[in-house]
């Protein structure tokens, strides 16, 4: 029997819409890090994100964007840049009621990004 992915346990595509809709907003209102998207049309990022996120979540569709390392690099995206979209993340899903051990896939998740986007 195969084991369901965390995208499906999370609730699919309905939830990964609604984390990455509160994610930008408690983003975009953070002045320590919305500077990022100051150029960015946010509709069409949002978009990215959810795509990026329900194929890393296990969804059994392709990803076709930018690698992490390629989307930031030239950002200078320090680790207290990342730790706070990380804390925004997280909030977002417990906002949600992700329950705390699929938050922590979620979390192993973006930190296994963290060399690509800090510091480029």
């Amino acid at each position: 029997m195969e084991q369901e992915t965390l995208f499906d346990r999370i609730g699919g595509m309905d939830a990964v819409n609604a984390a990455v809709d509160i994610f930008y907003n408690k983003v975009l209102a953070d002045e320590s890090i919305n500077h990022f998207f100051s150029n960015t049309d946010v509709k069409n990022q949002a978009g990215k994100q959810k795509a990026f996120l329900a194929y890393a979540f296990g969804c059994p569709m392709g990803y076709t964007g930018k690698s992490m390392k390629e989307a930031h690099a030239h950002m200078d995206i320090t680790e207290a840049h990342f730790n706070t979209v990380a804390d925004y993340l997280v909030s977002s899903l417990e906002e949600l009621n992700v329950p705390g051990n699929m938050i922590d896939e979620v979390v192993a998740i973006a930190m296994s990004t963290k060399n690509d986007i800090v510091g480029n």
